[in-house]
């Protein structure tokens, strides 16, 4: 097996002559696992002369020293992997991040909580309203998000005169009525709910400079048109809540409702 070797319980090490530097390694490990060793070796290493030189003076030593390693009792087994094995501080960089995201979640919700709608201004998207009291030709002023909405119950003479109005002498020619689509023509169909053309529903705010009009009150000026009048700037509207004369640009505003019965309504 020739006199490189220094010690009956190890491999040589650098400096001995050899071309490769040897590791120690106690016998009975490197015992019978020559062959798959030099595999491993070589797939590292590569194919070159000084390798195949190394391998070779490597398993003559396995070969020499067998049968002594073969009476060892003691056996051990060697596992070979490309992959780390998790270690104290990656446990630790992991939990930390974990308690940190947490904690910032914890201390935002509080702030994005804050900005949703209380009871109150919720209860305040929608209201309902009770029209069994209204007579024909009689108004109502009711209260909707801190705005005021007219109801009117028109008499027969008002939804025909609205009804006659045609669509080019209308400064707005839009119904404006959220409860149809956008541009929807502003005849008297479709500025009063459909199939209660009587019921006459609007935000009565004037649409020029956010005045509230005259004209629910029996004794009020209603303007030119029989409907309402805003005395601050002088628009005129009429039966239809349609602006007719004076400096507003649009119709009165019809809101989103519903009727939940011949007598009651849902505005929002």
């Amino acid at each position: 097996c020739g006199g490189n070797v220094r010690h009956p319980d190890t491999f040589p090490r650098a400096g001995s002559g050899h071309s490769f530097d040897w590791v120690s390694k106690p016998l009975h490990v490197w015992h019978g696992l020559g062959g798959p060793v030099l595999r491993r070796a070589q797939q590292i290493l590569g194919e070159n002369p000084a390798t195949n030189i190394a391998l070779d003076q490597i398993g003559q030593v396995c070969w020499c020293f067998g049968d002594f390693a073969g009476n060892h009792k003691e056996t051990s087994t060697v596992a070979v992997t490309d992959t780390d094995e998790p270690t104290r501080r990656d446990f630790l960089y992991i939990a930390t991040g974990s308690f940190t995201a947490i904690g910032g979640a914890f201390l935002v919700w509080p702030l994005i909580d804050q900005m949703n709608p209380d009871a109150s201004a919720l209860a305040l998207a929608s209201i309902e309203v009770d029209l069994s009291s209204i007579e024909v030709g009689q108004s109502m002023t009711v209260k909707w998000r801190g705005k005021p909405v007219f109801i009117r119950r028109r008499s027969a003479e008002e939804i025909e005169a609205a009804r006659a109005v045609p669509l080019s002498d209308l400064i707005d020619p839009e119904a404006r009525n959220d409860n149809l689509p956008e541009g929807s023509p502003a005849n008297d169909q479709n500025r009063a709910p459909a199939g209660k053309e009587e019921w006459l529903i609007m935000v009565g705010i004037c649409t020029h400079l956010g005045c509230v009009p005259k004209g629910q009150g029996m004794s009020d000026k209603k303007g030119d048109f029989g409907g309402w009048f805003c005395p601050c700037h002088g628009s005129h509207y009429d039966t239809a809540g349609r602006i007719r004369k004076g400096p507003a640009p649009q119709n009165l505003e019809v809101p989103v409702l519903t009727f939940l019965s011949d007598t009651k309504i849902k505005i929002g």
